[in-house]
Protein backbone atom coordinates (compact mmCIF):
# COMPACT_ATOMS: atom_id res chain seq x y z
CA UNK A 1 0.00 0.00 0.00
CA UNK A 2 0.92 3.35 -0.65
CA UNK A 3 2.11 5.65 1.77
CA UNK A 4 -0.21 8.72 1.94
CA UNK A 5 -2.69 6.75 0.24
CA UNK A 6 -5.40 6.96 2.55
CA UNK A 7 -6.01 7.10 6.56
CA UNK A 8 -3.06 5.69 8.42
CA UNK A 9 -3.58 1.97 9.26
CA UNK A 10 -2.67 -0.07 12.62
CA UNK A 11 1.11 0.11 13.37
CA UNK A 12 0.65 -3.18 14.92
CA UNK A 13 3.12 -6.26 13.38
CA UNK A 14 1.47 -7.56 10.32
CA UNK A 15 1.15 -11.27 11.97
CA UNK A 16 0.53 -10.13 15.71
CA UNK A 17 -1.42 -13.11 17.77
CA UNK A 18 -3.44 -10.72 19.72
CA UNK A 19 -3.45 -10.36 23.33
CA UNK A 20 -5.58 -13.24 23.82
CA UNK A 21 -3.80 -15.65 21.59
CA UNK A 22 -1.31 -18.46 23.68
CA UNK A 23 1.71 -16.75 21.96
CA UNK A 24 0.94 -13.56 22.89
CA UNK A 25 4.55 -11.98 23.40
CA UNK A 26 6.21 -14.94 22.42
CA UNK A 27 5.68 -15.16 18.76
CA UNK A 28 8.56 -14.04 16.33
CA UNK A 29 6.50 -11.09 15.11
CA UNK A 30 6.63 -9.76 18.52
CA UNK A 31 10.56 -9.16 18.65
CA UNK A 32 10.67 -5.43 19.09
CA UNK A 33 7.37 -4.94 20.02
CA UNK A 34 6.94 -2.33 22.17
CA UNK A 35 4.66 -4.18 24.40
CA UNK A 36 5.88 -7.71 24.13
CA UNK A 37 6.44 -7.60 27.93
CA UNK A 38 3.04 -6.82 28.70
CA UNK A 39 1.60 -9.43 26.29
CA UNK A 40 3.67 -12.04 27.67
CA UNK A 41 3.01 -11.15 31.01
CA UNK A 42 -0.67 -11.86 30.61
CA UNK A 43 -1.57 -8.36 31.40
CA UNK A 44 -3.22 -6.96 28.77
CA UNK A 45 -5.43 -10.39 28.45
CA UNK A 46 -9.56 -9.75 28.88
CA UNK A 47 -11.91 -8.17 27.11
CA UNK A 48 -10.73 -6.09 24.02
CA UNK A 49 -11.71 -2.32 25.24
CA UNK A 50 -12.63 -2.07 21.23
CA UNK A 51 -15.56 -3.97 21.47
CA UNK A 52 -16.93 -1.05 24.03
CA UNK A 53 -15.63 1.27 21.58
CA UNK A 54 -17.54 -0.27 18.79
CA UNK A 55 -21.18 -0.88 20.92
CA UNK A 56 -20.83 2.88 21.21
CA UNK A 57 -20.12 4.04 17.92
CA UNK A 58 -23.09 1.24 16.87
CA UNK A 59 -25.92 2.81 18.15
CA UNK A 60 -26.61 5.25 15.77
CA UNK A 61 -26.92 2.04 13.19
CA UNK A 62 -30.40 1.05 13.59
CA UNK A 63 -30.20 -1.91 11.21
CA UNK A 64 -26.96 -4.48 10.83
CA UNK A 65 -26.91 -6.82 8.33
CA UNK A 66 -24.25 -9.91 7.05
CA UNK A 67 -24.05 -10.87 3.79
CA UNK A 68 -22.50 -14.68 3.69
CA UNK A 69 -21.79 -17.08 1.09
CA UNK A 70 -19.97 -20.55 1.46
CA UNK A 71 -18.53 -20.07 -2.07
CA UNK A 72 -17.65 -17.29 -3.86
CA UNK A 73 -18.61 -16.80 -7.35
CA UNK A 74 -22.81 -17.18 -6.66
CA UNK A 75 -23.22 -13.12 -6.48
CA UNK A 76 -22.93 -12.28 -2.98
CA UNK A 77 -21.61 -8.75 -3.34
CA UNK A 78 -23.57 -8.21 -6.09
CA UNK A 79 -26.37 -9.16 -4.33
CA UNK A 80 -25.27 -6.66 -1.39
CA UNK A 81 -24.76 -4.32 -3.93
CA UNK A 82 -28.39 -4.14 -5.08
CA UNK A 83 -30.11 -4.51 -1.56
CA UNK A 84 -28.24 -1.39 -0.82
CA UNK A 85 -29.46 0.16 -4.08
CA UNK A 86 -33.03 -0.85 -3.44
CA UNK A 87 -33.22 0.77 -0.05
CA UNK A 88 -31.61 3.35 -0.80
CA UNK A 89 -34.47 4.87 -3.28
CA UNK A 90 -36.46 5.62 -0.39
CA UNK A 91 -34.57 8.94 0.37
CA UNK A 92 -35.72 9.19 3.82
CA UNK A 93 -33.45 5.91 4.39
CA UNK A 94 -29.63 6.08 5.38
CA UNK A 95 -27.74 3.28 4.00
CA UNK A 96 -24.01 2.20 4.47
CA UNK A 97 -22.13 -0.50 3.23
CA UNK A 98 -19.35 -2.25 4.40
CA UNK A 99 -16.93 -4.20 2.08
CA UNK A 100 -15.20 -6.66 4.95
CA UNK A 101 -13.51 -8.33 1.95
CA UNK A 102 -9.97 -7.31 2.70
CA UNK A 103 -8.65 -9.74 0.07
CA UNK A 104 -11.27 -9.02 -2.55
CA UNK A 105 -13.05 -5.78 -2.42
CA UNK A 106 -15.06 -5.41 -4.81
CA UNK A 107 -17.63 -2.78 -3.74
CA UNK A 108 -15.55 0.00 -5.13
CA UNK A 109 -16.10 -1.76 -9.14
CA UNK A 110 -19.32 -2.55 -8.25
CA UNK A 111 -21.04 0.89 -6.73
CA UNK A 112 -19.12 2.81 -9.12
CA UNK A 113 -16.85 4.74 -6.90
CA UNK A 114 -13.16 2.95 -8.14
CA UNK A 115 -10.46 5.58 -7.76
CA UNK A 116 -12.32 7.83 -4.82
CA UNK A 117 -10.04 7.75 -1.60
CA UNK A 118 -11.15 7.90 2.07
CA UNK A 119 -10.77 10.93 4.24
CA UNK A 120 -10.27 11.49 7.59
CA UNK A 121 -11.63 14.46 9.94
CA UNK A 122 -11.83 14.75 13.40
CA UNK A 123 -14.93 12.52 14.25
CA UNK A 124 -13.43 9.53 11.88
CA UNK A 125 -12.99 8.14 8.55
CA UNK A 126 -15.43 9.21 6.07
CA UNK A 127 -17.40 7.11 3.93
CA UNK A 128 -17.24 7.70 0.30
CA UNK A 129 -20.76 8.16 -0.90
CA UNK A 130 -22.43 6.97 -3.98
CA UNK A 131 -25.85 9.00 -3.42
CA UNK A 132 -26.17 11.28 -0.40
CA UNK A 133 -28.09 8.67 1.44
CA UNK A 134 -25.65 5.48 0.60
CA UNK A 135 -22.23 5.36 1.67
CA UNK A 136 -19.27 2.70 1.63
CA UNK A 137 -16.43 2.11 3.11
CA UNK A 138 -13.68 -0.26 1.52
CA UNK A 139 -10.08 -1.22 2.25
CA UNK A 140 -10.16 -1.08 -2.30
CA UNK A 141 -10.10 2.86 -1.51
CA UNK A 142 -6.61 2.91 0.99
CA UNK A 143 -5.26 0.51 -2.55
CA UNK A 144 -2.95 3.21 -4.71
CA UNK A 145 -3.94 0.84 -7.69
CA UNK A 146 -6.88 -1.50 -7.82
CA UNK A 147 -4.59 -4.18 -8.91
CA UNK A 148 -2.76 -4.02 -6.06
CA UNK A 149 -2.68 -7.23 -3.74
CA UNK A 150 -3.40 -7.05 0.28
CA UNK A 151 -1.86 -9.74 1.46
CA UNK A 152 -2.03 -9.88 5.39
CA UNK A 153 -2.84 -12.71 7.74
CA UNK A 154 -5.68 -13.13 9.98
CA UNK A 155 -4.30 -10.65 12.56
CA UNK A 156 -4.36 -7.92 10.03
CA UNK A 157 -7.47 -8.55 8.31
CA UNK A 158 -9.02 -8.35 11.79
CA UNK A 159 -7.70 -5.51 12.73
CA UNK A 160 -8.75 -3.78 9.66
CA UNK A 161 -12.53 -4.43 10.28
CA UNK A 162 -12.39 -3.91 13.83
CA UNK A 163 -10.86 -0.24 12.83
CA UNK A 164 -13.72 0.15 10.27
CA UNK A 165 -16.49 -0.33 12.67
CA UNK A 166 -14.78 1.49 15.73
CA UNK A 167 -13.21 4.75 13.09
CA UNK A 168 -15.38 5.03 10.69
CA UNK A 169 -18.12 8.19 10.97
CA UNK A 170 -20.85 6.14 9.82
CA UNK A 171 -23.78 8.34 11.67
CA UNK A 172 -26.99 7.86 11.93
CA UNK A 173 -27.38 4.75 9.47
CA UNK A 174 -31.14 2.74 8.96
CA UNK A 175 -29.13 0.07 7.61
CA UNK A 176 -25.51 -1.04 7.43
CA UNK A 177 -24.92 -3.95 4.95
CA UNK A 178 -21.93 -6.07 5.89
CA UNK A 179 -20.13 -7.69 2.73
CA UNK A 180 -18.05 -10.72 3.81
CA UNK A 181 -15.78 -12.88 1.85
CA UNK A 182 -16.88 -16.47 0.94
CA UNK A 183 -16.10 -19.14 4.15
CA UNK A 184 -16.65 -19.28 7.81
CA UNK A 185 -13.18 -17.92 8.44
CA UNK A 186 -11.38 -14.59 10.16
CA UNK A 187 -13.27 -12.17 8.92
CA UNK A 188 -16.59 -13.03 9.61
CA UNK A 189 -15.67 -14.15 13.44
CA UNK A 190 -14.34 -10.56 13.99
CA UNK A 191 -17.42 -9.30 12.12
CA UNK A 192 -19.49 -11.26 14.63
CA UNK A 193 -17.36 -10.96 17.68
CA UNK A 194 -17.51 -6.93 17.63
CA UNK A 195 -20.76 -6.87 16.41
CA UNK A 196 -21.96 -8.72 19.77
CA UNK A 197 -22.95 -6.35 22.25
CA UNK A 198 -24.47 -3.86 19.23
CA UNK A 199 -27.17 -6.74 18.22
CA UNK A 200 -26.93 -7.76 14.61
CA UNK A 201 -30.31 -8.36 12.67
CA UNK A 202 -29.21 -11.59 10.78
CA UNK A 203 -27.55 -13.03 7.84
CA UNK A 204 -28.86 -12.81 4.30
CA UNK A 205 -27.05 -16.09 2.75
CA UNK A 206 -26.33 -16.32 -1.21
CA UNK A 207 -26.23 -19.67 -3.32
CA UNK A 208 -26.68 -20.77 -6.66
CA UNK A 209 -28.88 -24.32 -6.99
CA UNK A 210 -26.15 -27.18 -8.05
CA UNK A 211 -25.26 -29.20 -5.12
CA UNK A 212 -21.38 -28.00 -5.40
CA UNK A 213 -23.19 -24.57 -4.10
CA UNK A 214 -25.38 -26.05 -1.57
CA UNK A 215 -22.94 -28.26 0.27
CA UNK A 216 -20.89 -24.69 1.23
CA UNK A 217 -23.99 -23.12 2.48
CA UNK A 218 -25.24 -25.81 4.84
CA UNK A 219 -21.78 -25.31 6.59
CA UNK A 220 -22.33 -21.41 6.37
CA UNK A 221 -25.82 -22.24 8.44
CA UNK A 222 -23.98 -24.36 10.90
CA UNK A 223 -21.67 -21.77 11.49
CA UNK A 224 -24.24 -18.98 11.95
CA UNK A 225 -25.90 -21.12 14.51
CA UNK A 226 -23.08 -22.05 16.50
CA UNK A 227 -22.01 -18.01 16.68
CA UNK A 228 -25.72 -17.14 17.31
CA UNK A 229 -26.09 -15.58 14.29
CA UNK A 230 -29.99 -15.39 13.24
CA UNK A 231 -30.08 -16.33 9.34
CA UNK A 232 -33.13 -14.21 7.59
CA UNK A 233 -33.13 -16.15 4.70
CA UNK A 234 -31.23 -17.90 1.63
CA UNK A 235 -31.78 -16.15 -1.76
CA UNK A 236 -30.93 -18.61 -4.94
CA UNK A 237 -28.77 -16.34 -7.26
CA UNK A 238 -28.87 -17.55 -11.58
CA UNK A 239 -32.05 -19.67 -10.55
CA UNK A 240 -32.86 -20.27 -14.20
CA UNK A 241 -32.76 -18.03 -17.52
CA UNK A 242 -35.73 -17.00 -20.02
CA UNK A 243 -34.41 -16.83 -23.50
CA UNK A 244 -36.14 -12.77 -24.67
CA UNK A 245 -36.34 -14.24 -28.32
CA UNK A 246 -37.92 -17.61 -27.37
CA UNK A 247 -39.10 -17.16 -23.93
CA UNK A 248 -37.86 -20.60 -23.32
CA UNK A 249 -36.09 -21.65 -19.93
CA UNK A 250 -33.26 -22.77 -19.40
CA UNK A 251 -31.18 -24.49 -16.00
CA UNK A 252 -27.86 -23.24 -16.34
CA UNK A 253 -27.23 -24.93 -13.20
CA UNK A 254 -29.43 -27.76 -12.51
CA UNK A 255 -30.67 -28.16 -9.04
CA UNK A 256 -29.89 -32.14 -8.87
CA UNK A 257 -30.72 -32.19 -5.25
CA UNK A 258 -33.53 -30.24 -4.76
CA UNK A 259 -31.60 -26.48 -4.90
CA UNK A 260 -31.87 -24.05 -2.23
CA UNK A 261 -35.60 -24.90 -2.33
CA UNK A 262 -35.04 -27.74 -0.86
CA UNK A 263 -31.88 -27.41 1.46
CA UNK A 264 -34.18 -24.31 3.41
CA UNK A 265 -37.07 -27.19 3.63
CA UNK A 266 -34.36 -29.59 5.05
CA UNK A 267 -32.56 -27.38 7.58
CA UNK A 268 -35.69 -25.55 8.53
CA UNK A 269 -34.59 -21.92 7.37
CA UNK A 270 -36.58 -19.67 5.51
CA UNK A 271 -36.23 -19.13 0.97
CA UNK A 272 -36.45 -14.89 0.90
CA UNK A 273 -36.79 -15.51 -3.09
CA UNK A 274 -34.97 -17.17 -6.53
CA UNK A 275 -33.17 -14.90 -8.53
CA UNK A 276 -33.28 -15.55 -12.58
CA UNK A 277 -29.86 -14.92 -14.79
CA UNK A 278 -29.81 -11.83 -16.19
CA UNK A 279 -26.83 -10.95 -18.31
CA UNK A 280 -27.23 -7.17 -18.30
CA UNK A 281 -26.69 -7.90 -14.06
CA UNK A 282 -23.00 -8.09 -15.16
CA UNK A 283 -23.47 -5.40 -16.98
CA UNK A 284 -24.65 -3.60 -14.97
CA UNK A 285 -21.65 -4.80 -12.00
CA UNK A 286 -18.88 -3.72 -14.35
CA UNK A 287 -19.68 -0.04 -15.29
CA UNK A 288 -21.26 0.28 -11.65
CA UNK A 289 -24.74 0.95 -12.09
CA UNK A 290 -27.45 0.03 -9.90
CA UNK A 291 -29.17 -2.92 -12.26
CA UNK A 292 -32.76 -2.36 -10.65
CA UNK A 293 -32.72 1.45 -12.37
CA UNK A 294 -31.27 0.32 -15.68
CA UNK A 295 -33.62 -2.71 -15.80
CA UNK A 296 -36.87 -2.27 -14.18
CA UNK A 297 -39.11 -4.62 -15.83
CA UNK A 298 -36.67 -7.49 -15.75
CA UNK A 299 -37.72 -10.81 -14.17
CA UNK A 300 -34.51 -10.42 -11.78
CA UNK A 301 -35.12 -6.98 -10.96
CA UNK A 302 -38.94 -8.25 -9.74
CA UNK A 303 -37.36 -10.81 -7.64
CA UNK A 304 -34.69 -8.54 -6.28
CA UNK A 305 -37.20 -6.17 -4.80
CA UNK A 306 -39.54 -9.00 -3.27
CA UNK A 307 -36.60 -10.20 -1.44
CA UNK A 308 -35.23 -6.78 -0.29
CA UNK A 309 -39.11 -6.01 0.75
CA UNK A 310 -38.59 -9.33 3.28
CA UNK A 311 -35.98 -8.39 4.47
CA UNK A 312 -37.32 -4.95 5.05
CA UNK A 313 -40.05 -6.28 6.72
CA UNK A 314 -38.13 -8.98 9.49
CA UNK A 315 -35.84 -6.03 10.28
CA UNK A 316 -39.21 -3.93 11.26
CA UNK A 317 -41.07 -7.22 13.06
CA UNK A 318 -37.65 -8.04 14.82
CA UNK A 319 -36.59 -4.43 15.55
CA UNK A 320 -36.42 -4.47 19.40
CA UNK A 321 -38.60 -2.10 21.38
CA UNK A 322 -36.92 1.32 22.59
CA UNK A 323 -35.77 1.22 26.26
CA UNK A 324 -38.05 3.51 28.55
CA UNK A 325 -35.48 5.75 30.82
CA UNK A 326 -36.68 5.77 34.43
Amino acid sequence: MAEGSGPALDARPHDCPGTGSDEAGKADACQGCPNQGLCSSGQLAGPDPALEEIKEKMKTVKHKLLVLSGKGGVGKSTFTALLAHGLAEDETTQIAVLDADICGPSMPKIMGLEGEQVHQSGSGWSPVYVEENLGVMSVGFLLSSPDDAVIWRGPKKNGMIKQFLRDVDWGEIDYLIVDTPPGTSDEHLSVVQFLSSARIDGAVIITTPQEVALQDVRKEINFCHKVKLPVIGVVENMSGFVCPKCKKESQIFPPTTGGAEMMCRTLNVPLLGKVPLDPQIGRSCDIGHSFLSEAPNSPATLSYRNIIQRIQDYCNQNSPQEEKTI
